[in-house]
């Protein structure tokens, strides 16, 4: 039975004490959004000295802004390097070291529990640890993308609530496995889509409780398979990613209840599980090309008018 693990930001273990990674402005965290497996965090910080610590998860890092010198100590290495924006730090856990950085710099720093790698694929699920290679100046622009679009969704207030940042999660689980584990993991291609009946039981749920934070672990946890292949078949089947067909269904629920006069737009955007009407708004125009209130107006006019056939049709 699968196990919600939720990282309440990327800390670090000095002297048996647990603290965060970082000082610095905490400009956006993932720690009130319940993502699971993961957690960001996006800092501007001056010139910082990091005592010795050990890292419980593993760890990235990458620089927004800012070019800089680093120093490292760790396993009785000294490692020097200047580190330009985009620039990775990528650490197995259980990784030791001290740094140096001299000058200001913005990044995001991320931790991944263990289980977001061994969850990731059917191949993995049996494994209790993943190993991943130790790099300290890498550039990758597969992380970096991945790694943006979970902050754009953080920025944007994730709309879809939590299930495209685990979308997003799982596909830099499955990368890491395939790219940077000691022994790297090759997934299996499947193809057809879900079989029927998965696919109905999928679907029915996802109906029942569109007005739920629905998890692509749930999902995938409905469907019987790990979340990489589930969201593959899933795509396969519907044509849709999963958080793009719960986003879609959400909608159509809400265009479904604007017509109701009697329905205000706020318990529209709550029924339709919006957390608040800005991301209700902004989500719909993007999906209809129009707000909610106007749609609801262009409603009212059409029942009052009627569009009516011409006779010589």
């Amino acid at each position: 039975m699968h196990e919600c693990v939720i990282l309440r930001g990327v800390n670090v273990v000095r002297e048996g004490r647990i603290e965060p990674f970082l000082g610095g402005d905490l400009a956006d965290s993932s720690s009130a959004g319940k993502w699971e497996g993961i957690a960001l965090e996006k800092r501007k910080l001056p010139a910082v000295f990091a005592p010795r610590h050990e890292h419980p998860e593993h760890f990235l890092s990458i620089v927004l802004s800012g070019t800089v010198r680093h120093e490292i100590n760790t396993k009785g290495r000294n490692l020097r390097f200047i580190s330009h924006p985009g620039r990775i730090i990528l650490l197995p856990r259980g990784t030791t070291d001290q740094h140096d950085w001299a000058g200001p710099t913005e990044r995001l720093v991320v931790a991944i529990h263990p289980r977001l790698l061994t969850n990731a694929l059917d191949e993995t699920a049996h494994r209790t640890d993943i190993e991943l290679t130790e790099r300290w100046d890498l550039i990758d622009e597969h992380i970096s993308a991945l790694l943006h679009e979970m902050a754009a969704d953080l920025d944007d207030g994730s709309p879809a609530g939590p299930i495209y940042v685990e979308s997003l999660a799982n596909a830099l689980g499955v990368y890491l496995l395939k790219r940077y584990a000691v022994r790297p993991i090759t997934p299996i291609t499947y193809r057809g889509g879900l079989p029927g009946y998965r696919l109905r039981r999928v679907l029915d749920y996802i109906a029942s409780s569109l007005d739920d934070n629905t998890s692509l672990v749930k999902l995938s946890a409905i469907a019987g398979m790990s979340p990489h292949y589930f969201s593959e078949m899933f795509k396969q089947s519907t044509g849709r990613t999963p958080h793009t067909y719960v986003l879609h269904q959400r909608i159509e629920r809400a265009k479904q209840r604007l017509r109701d006069p009697a329905c205000s737009i706020a318990d529209v955007a709550l029924d339709a599980g919006f957390e608040n009407l800005s991301h209700f708004a902004r989500v719909f125009r993007r999906f209809v090309g129009t707000t909610p209130s106007r749609f609801r107006a262009e409603q009212a006019i059409t029942k009052r008018f009627p569009v009516k056939a011409d006779a010589g049709d």
